[in-house]
């Protein structure tokens, strides 16, 4: 431990820990514009400066550890105006777009420069002339935006091991770019959206969909359905003052019929056909493994992970499972099976996603897979944020709203449904589902401790009928190199593979952490999050997949048995190595 004061007031702390985080400890806040709680301090933006008797120099207090006897003064009038001669040279870089950016209200610059007071211009405008990057569909870039925190390139190369950003030029030049200085959309870019979700400005964020949603509910002929993803529903409350991991489910429904949907769905429903799919394959593996169907099986959920996958480890795709996204199925389904049964026209209906993803919106577009049920199955994909500002312009008061319940047929879920929000909770969910296959007996605990949790990579191994199945999470895609290479080094060697079922999700925390989620995600919001998603589980009358009644009808009347013919064609995928990406 070290002792020392800030502005007078004694501290104990571990020894290592930043005066930063020291003075949070006694009530001082030091502001901050480069640092973020998910990442390595940079020091780039200097406005953390403080001053410590004895000394001649001013230290960034976000790298700096404190040590014994310091004494630390964190305001005084010359700390304030330097930083505001920061803030004020940052922002003479800075174009004066806030009434048109996307991030305008829930800036962490424009809010420095308001509470600094900063009221005019002293210093000569040099603004890039570098034009807006739009070609991943997903998420923009606008470079003039950017503060060179250096967030976003330490989160996808560190945190995400994509490699996609990096810092170009030097001096008064220097700029983010995809590496080579190509569009977005030709780099190794995952469209995982965590680049934008750490950006302290408009730099990057994601593409805004809700004029095409508008347009679509307006249209006469049109018949909109509306999916809501897990996450969403202990999110979606930040953006009326709520706090974190709150549920909003049934509030949700009433305000998505209120926009003008037709019929509001539940993604979790998709999320119970996934794991009848997903189990069966694993129950097929494990009982039957063979070179074109080995072990482990690897669940395939998240579009980022696919991508990432096809791109880096594009060796792994016989072990990938085939079966598509909750919301994909839930697509195909409301244009195949919904649609027969309502007598609708399939080419009718607009089906949207609201979703914490902002590589949902490449995911629909993806291959001819697709479009399993003759149309788009997904026509447009609307992230938490953007939602959030559609309920603002439509003047709902959502918080007053009353609780509503979803279209049954595509809407009744299960509590293994809801987890799959959370990092761990696919597995889980899959576990259940996967027990009763092979043993035909209902778990006496639906809880895997093992699954949850925000480690980065979770290794354990349940029994099943006497047989041991090594299962591993990883999320956060650095994470995921280490479970591959023991699966490589255990064939390679000719031992048995230490796991038979693995779970990967690109986004830290899982779908909870997601780049379409509100601004200002850290592990402990993450986990609040995650938190709401297994209550929910916890609530829910039945809690595994294969018992969900409405699932059991759609297979009875429609899709026959799990990876049948039919549930195939309409609900899995191929994938395709693209070796130029190889690292």
């Amino acid at each position: 431990m070290v002792r020392a004061t800030i502005n007078g007031k004694v501290v104990e702390v571990e020894k290592g820990t930043t005066i930063l985080d020291a003075a949070n400890q006694v009530q001082v806040k030091i502001p901050t514009l480069c640092k973020h709680p998910d990442l390595i301090s940079s020091a780039a933006c200097g406005i953390c400066i403080v001053k410590v008797k004895g000394s001649s120099k001013m230290l960034r207090a976000c790298c700096t550890p404190l040590d014994n006897a310091m004494e630390i003064i964190t305001h005084d009038p010359e700390i304030v105006s330097i930083r505001r001669t920061v803030l004020e040279l940052i922002l003479s870089k800075h174009p004066n777009d806030c009434l048109k950016c996307g991030r305008n209200n829930n800036c962490e610059l424009q809010r420095l420069a308001a509470d600094f007071g900063i009221r005019e211009e002293l210093f000569p405008k040099y603004l890039k002339d570098i034009p807006k990057d739009e070609s991943t569909g997903s998420i923009v870039l606008e470079p003039p935006k950017c503060i060179l925190c250096g967030r976003c390139v330490q989160v996808c190369q560190q945190m995400q091991d994509v490699w996609a950003l990096s810092f170009l030029e030097r001096g008064f030049d220097t700029r983010i770019s995809p590496a080579g200085d190509i569009k977005l959309g030709d780099s190794p870019c995952v469209r995982c959206g965590q680049c934008s979700a750490h950006c302290p400005t408009g730099a990057i964020f994601e593409q805004d969909d809700t004029a095409r949603v508008w347009e679509a509910l307006q249209k006469p002929g049109n018949y909109c359905v509306v999916q809501i993803a897990p996450a969403v529903r202990v999110s979606i409350g930040e953006a009326f003052g709520f706090k974190p991991g709150e549920n909003f489910t049934r509030r949700l429904y009433a305000l998505l019929r209120r926009l003008g949907f037709a019929a509001v769905f539940d993604t979790n429903f998709g999320a119970d056909v996934t794991i009848i799919e997903e189990a069966s394959e694993f129950v097929e593996r494990f009982k039957n493994p063979s070179p074109e169907r080995p072990l482990p099986l690897i669940t395939t959920c998240c579009p980022s992970w696919v991508d990432f996958m096809e791109k880096f480890h594009h060796d792994m795709i016989p072990h990938f499972s085939s079966c598509k996204s909750p919301h994909q199925i839930l697509g195909v389904l409301s244009k195949t099976y919904y649609a027969s049964k309502y007598n609708l026209d399939p080419a009718r209906i607009v089906m949207v996603s609201i979703m914490p993803c902002t590589a949902k919106k490449y995911e629909i577009t993806r291959t001819d897979e697709m479009f399993a049920s003759g149309f788009q199955d997904i026509d447009i994909v609307l992230t938490t944020r953007e939602l959030a500002r559609m309920i603002k312009q439509a003047g709902v008061d959502f918080p007053a709203l009353p609780d509503e319940d979803p279209d049954h047929i595509l809407g009744d879920y299960t509590g293994a449904g809801v987890i799959f929000g959370a990092t761990g909770g696919v597995m889980e969910a899959a576990l259940r589902t996967a027990c009763f296959y092979i043993t035909g007996q209902k778990l006496d605990r639906l809880e895997f401790s093992e699954t949850r949790g925000l480690k980065g990579v979770k290794e354990s191994s349940i029994e099943i009928a006497g047989n041991r199945v090594g299962i591993a999470v990883a999320h956060g895609l650095s994470n995921v190199e280490y479970v591959l290479n023991q699966v490589r080094e255990a064939v390679k060697a000719g031992r048995p593979v230490p796991y038979h079922f693995v779970e990967v999700m690109a986004c830290p925390g899982g779908c909870v952490g997601g780049g379409g989620q509100p601004y200002g995600v850290t592990d402990e919001r993450r986990s609040k999050m995650s938190r709401g998603l297994y209550e929910d589980d916890l609530n829910q009358p039945i809690r595994s997949s294969h018992e969900n009644p409405q699932v059991q009808q759609l297979y009875r009347e429609f899709l026959g048995e799990p990876r049948s013919e039919k549930s195939e064609s309409l609900l899995h995928v191929h994938y395709k190595a693209r070796p130029q990406y190889r690292k």
